[in-house]
């Protein structure tokens, strides 16, 4: 008996399932290589779990539990924002991956090929991170990170639009906003190559944002909802952060994501 092709969502669950960080990218990389080259059926026969499989480094802690950075501008203050990028890009991995897997059933296939590429892009910008962590001394894991990650895929578990206005449209959108200072701070510091590292992750994360914007409002139209008021209300309901300037607005909108969404509700939100 010819045995049956693995699916999509199986392998998607496999990497929400890896606990180890390079385990996690290994899978992550494979996985987007299968379905590439045709080798995973479209067939979401398996359910993603509630929460992905995590190492026993780092400790999580919730946010105000998280130390300080250090003096602004030390190489201890660089060591411990390297950490923390990395500890999203790590978390990036599954949020994309779940994406996929469990909403790719109601979804077009295109979907699925975006978000599988974007997951196997977090994967190559975690292993690039950590590696640059290494070579200065350190590691993923060193540090304590952020309990809060996988807040939003929870709070949105239900909805693909929801998932989509949270997860690209601010948290990664937000991203946008600030690596570019940080990537100052990093040339200022004397590592041009980190600097290099979060200049190669803004331009992917760019094409991030514009899947999570295009998606949205494929979305929307599906529904029959204008999708500004309709992400005004998702992230209300659904972000339990501020939408607040500054914007980075020419990378927003090479983004596709205008500020007819994030304008109007910041402006509400600080009158």
């Amino acid at each position: 008996m010819e045995k049956e092709e693995a699916s999509i969502a199986t392998a998607c669950r496999t990497v929400l399932l890896a606990a180890e960080p390079y385990a996690k990218v290994k899978a992550a990389r494979a996985v987007a290589r299968a379905w590439r080259r045709g080798r995973l059926a479209h067939r979401f026969d398996a359910a993603m779990p509630d929460r992905p499989a995590r190492p026993a480094a780092p400790e999580l802690l919730p946010p105000n539990r998280m130390p300080k950075r250090g003096k602004a501008g030390s190489e201890r203050s660089r060591i411990a924002l390297l950490h923390a990028l990395a500890h999203i890009e790590f978390g990036a991995i599954d949020l994309a991956f779940d994406m996929a897997g469990r909403f790719g059933a109601e979804m077009p296939r295109a979907f699925i090929d975006d978000w599988i590429g974007v997951g196997a892009d977090e994967a190559i910008h975690f292993a690039l991170l950590d590696r640059r962590l290494r070579a200065l001394g350190s590691h993923y894991g060193a540090l304590p990170a952020h309990d809060g990650l996988w807040a939003a895929a929870t709070a949105t578990a239900h909805d693909v639009a929801a998932r989509l206005a949270v997860v690209p449209m601010v948290l990664e959108a937000r991203g946008l906003d600030v690596t570019p200072t940080t990537v100052a701070a990093f040339e200022r510091g004397g590592d041009p190559r980190a600097a290099a590292i979060l200049m190669r992750i803004y331009r992917d994360e760019i094409r991030h944002v514009a899947a999570g914007t295009r998606w949205f409002g494929f979305a929307c139209e599906s529904l029959g909802l204008d999708p500004v008021p309709h992400w005004h209300a998702l992230v209300r309901r659904h972000f339990h952060g501020a939408v607040k300037p500054p914007f980075n607005d020419s990378a927003r909108g090479e983004a596709g994501l205008s500020r007819d969404y994030y304008g109007g509700l910041a402006a509400s939100e600080f009158r």
